[in-house]
Formats: C-alpha cells, structure tokens, sequence
C-alpha cells in the first residue's frame, strides 16, 4: 500500500486509539523522564497527604486511595498519569468517531489538539494533581460522546459523568460547557433541523444543572466555604471581572512569541475562512428567515463564549487564580481552530489538512522544552537542597534549634539555567511557575526536621534583621540564630543581564 493511500484511508478504532496512545505519550513522556515532584507533590509525597476533600475533590481523593490500595495517598508516579494517559487515548477516540463518521488521521489530528493544550502542562507538571486533571477531562469527554435511546439514561449517565469531572477537578466543568458550544456549531454545520436543535440545547441544560446537583450532594458537601466565595458585588464586580480577564489574556499572550506566533497566526486565518464555510452552510438550511437568524445569532455567539470559558467561571470567584492550570478551556479552542481549519483546507484539498501537523508539532516541541526546563529546575533544588542541609546540619547550633524559620522570598531570577529558554519561549516561565529558592517541605528528604515556612514572622523578609551578624552567609540566603530559633532569610538573585558569561 502507498503511503498516500495510507493517510487517506478510513481508519478503524483499533487504529485511531493507537494513534492517540502514541501521541498522548509523547506529549507527557519529557515530565516522565524529568520526574520533577512539583509544588504540592512535595508536602504530599512526605506525608502521603490527601486533603483534596476540603477542595471539593473527593472523587480525587477516592481515586488514590483505591489505586494504592491503603487510606491515604503515598507517591506512586508515574503510574497515575499512565493510566490517565491510556484513559485519554479511549476518549479522543470516542470524540474522533463523534465529531467524525469515518475518521482519517487528517480527523485525528483536528481532536488532538485538545491534548496538546500548552497551558495544560502546569496540569500534568502535579504528580499528583496531574492525573486527576486529566481524568476530570476523560469524564466530560465521555459525558459529551454518551448517546442511548432510554430517555433516563441521556440525562442520567452524562449528568454522573460531569458530576465524576467535578469531583475530580472543578475547572472541567468550562471545558464541557465549552466542548457543547461545539457541539452547536457542528450541529449547524451538519443541518440539524429546527426542533433537534433546541432539543440539543435543552439536553445539555438539564444534563449540567443535574450534574450540579449530584455533585453538591456528593463531593461538594466536603468543600471549604471559602473555596465558593464569589467576587464582592458591592465593590464594581464588573471591574474586577475586566482585571482578570486583562490578566488572563496577558498570560495567554505569552504564547504567541517568535515561530508560535506565526504558527498560530496561520491557524487563526484557516479558522476564519472556516467560519466562513460554516457560514454559507447555515444558509443553506431549509428555514425560514428567522429562524436563519436566531441559528446565525447563537453560531457567532458560541465563539466569543469558547474564548471566555478558558478561564471561565474563575472570572468570578473572589480568589482568583491566574496560573496556567486553570486554562483548560484554551483545549476547546484548540479544537475549534483546529476543526474549522480542517473544514476549509479539507474542502480545497483533501491531503491539506495535514498542515495541521505543523502547530501541533510546535506544541510538542514546547512540551519538550518544558520538560528540559524541569529538569533545570530539579538540578537546581537538588543542589539548593544540599546546601541548605550541610550548611544546617555542620553547626550543632543551627540543628540543634528548636524551629528554623524559613523566608518565602520570590524571584524571577532563580533558576539561572533556563534563562535562554525564558526568553526565547517566555509561556516556559509561566508554566513553571516556581519562583522560588526552597520550600521547607523538601528540607525533611535530607534529614532536616527542624524548618518550617515562615508565616507570621514576615518582618524577617523585610527587615532582613539588620544590626544581627548571620551565622551563614552563602550566595542565595543567610542564616541568623537568636537563641534557640532560626531564621533563613533569603538573598534577592542577579537578573540575568547583570551576569558575566
């Protein structure tokens, strides 16, 4: 068979999981082999720590404690996040052979895209969290590709799947919703008739709203309230809203520098003369004028409404988080740029939609990248580490104290050994997202048991206890002793430009 026959064939489920199986390995495969235990996994891993209960994660917390057969949560990476990439590979098949009746590798690519978020390395940097992130994902997958001709199980069985996502990870519930706005379009695309079309609607309403209530009745029960707090209503919410998306898309626009930037730019020109075609086929429906335009109306409304759900709903909660892990959204609108540029390239040829390879080998490209800078990044805390602990445990004073405290002091300049890669690919620094020298919770892996992060004592930064001679001083940190307590208060480091090479 000729390789051009190959790439044009009908491809079977047996062969588009194996597609994605190879696929989605490889975009995790540089976490694998940097095995970087990344923020919460430290405190996690020492104590085999759970607490995702009060975060309204139960269904996370169930997850380890079956997988490690014992009540709590002891670090068995990578095994986690192979199972969640396995479980992945079924699910973009079964949204493949759902977005697509007979599915080519062209097909295959458009769905990968959802994978490929670059934002959702954060994600799977969590040996933890990571894996859980990812099945919250699988569960909204197979929420939006479940179809049986019982009435109750439609409604029932995608509401417990959303409910299993929620419980896992909140945040998925932007990717549904958004995963739905496609649904829509699709169903415009294909001339779906009126009365399907409002029925497609309404499903997936009341499939969300039960979704919510089974979930507040199982694993929201357990939430924290200051988890649920929304933004104050009575200090211009409409402002606040305004900030966090101006910080959001600050973020997102970290992206598209250098080559991604004009990668990305040749997508967004398919996916606009993609919704172009999507366009001329609404009006080609069998409808009468209005109709026409209330179809018209809700397609050009999906679209701003997938680029709002990549932050989503934490526009809205007074404790707004900014890091790249609560952007799983931007996977829908990977998709989207991916679907529509398929409709038009495939149209003016059908081997054309194989440039979509290009933006997504620059996303894997980037997952590597990122994966060299963990490695920086563990070279680094490993000889932080070491360091710290000689420097603690050769004075019998010092190890000897009853409670060191340690400075929390961030930076943008600790890890030296990236720089390049920060400025070259500034989303590395953004997905690392470790601005520190040391958390005490690393220090108990060398033996040293007496720190603790300093927390009430945040004069100790400020002042930097000046008029009192350190018993350290090293390159990043001193160390004073004041009768029995410690304090580590840490050195602000040389921006790069100061250095000589």
């Amino acid at each position: 068979m000729r390789m051009g026959d190959w790439l044009d064939r009908e491809l079977g489920g047996r062969r588009v999981w194996l597609c994605f199986l190879l696929a989605t390995f490889a975009y995790v495969l540089p976490l694998i082999l940097a095995d970087y235990p990344y923020i919460d996994d430290s405190w996690r891993s020492l104590a085999a720590g759970m607490g995702w209960s009060g975060e309204g994660r139960l269904f996370t917390q169930l997850f380890f404690n079956g997988l490690t057969f014992s009540g709590a949560a002891p670090n068995i990476f990578p095994l986690p996040l192979l199972i969640a990439t396995l479980a992945m590979a079924w699910a973009l098949t079964r949204l493949t052979f759902h977005y697509f009746a007979e599915p080519t590798l062209s097909h295959c690519l458009v769905v990968l895209a959802f994978w490929y978020n670059p934002f959702f390395l954060q994600n799977l940097s969590y040996q933890y969290d990571g894996p859980a992130m990812a099945l919250s994902l699988v569960a909204v997958i197979f929420a939006i590709t479940f179809r049986s001709v019982s009435r109750v199980q439609q409604l029932v069985v995608p509401a417990l799947l959303i409910a299993l996502g929620l419980g896992l990870y909140q945040v998925s519930i932007n990717v549904f919703i958004g995963l739905c706005g496609l649904e829509l379009l699709r169903a415009a695309s294909a001339k779906l008739p009126w009365p399907q079309w409002w029925q497609l609607i309404g499903w997936k309403a009341a499939q969300v709203a039960l979704a919510w209530l089974i979930y507040f009745a199982t694993a929201g029960a357990y939430m924290n309230q200051h988890r649920t707090l929304l933004l104050d209503w009575g200090a211009a919410p409409l402002l606040q809203i305004e900030t966090n998306a101006a910080r959001v898309l600050e973020k997102v626009m970290l992206l598209f520098h250098d080559g991604f930037g004009w990668v990305f730019a040749g997508l967004l020109l398919c996916a606009i003369a993609g919704s172009v075609c999507l366009g001329r086929r609404l009006f080609e429906r069998q409808e009468t004028a209005l109709k026409h335009a209330v179809v018209g109306v809700l397609c050009v409304l999906m679209l701003p409404l997938v680029v709002l759900l990549v932050p989503g709903a934490a526009l809205f909660f007074r404790d707004f988080n900014e890091g790249a892990r609560t952007l799983m959204g931007f996977s829908v609108v990977l998709v989207l740029l991916f679907y529509l540029s398929h409709l038009v390239l495939a149209s003016v040829h059908q081997r054309l939609p194989f440039l979509l390879v290009i933006p997504l080998l620059a996303m894997l490209s980037l997952s590597f990248a990122y994966g060299r800078v963990l490695t920086l990044q563990k070279t680094f805390v490993t000889t932080a580490l070491n360091a710290l602990s000689y420097d603690i445990a050769s004075r019998p004073a010092l190890r000897d104290a009853k409670r060191i405290y340690m400075s929390v002091s961030y930076s943008d300049h600790w890890l030296v050994g990236a720089a390049g890669s920060f400025k070259h690919l500034p989303v590395l620094r953004y997905l690392l997202n470790t601005d520190y020298y040391m958390l005490a919770e690393n220090l108990p892996k060398a033996g040293i048991t007496n720190v603790v992060a300093e927390r009430e004592r945040r004069n100790a930064t400020r002042v930097g206890y000046q008029g009192f001679v350190p018993l350290v001083d090293s390159q990043y940190y001193r160390i004073y002793l004041l009768g029995d307590y410690g304090f580590i208060v840490m050195k602000e480091p040389r921006p790069i430009t100061e250095l000589q090479w």
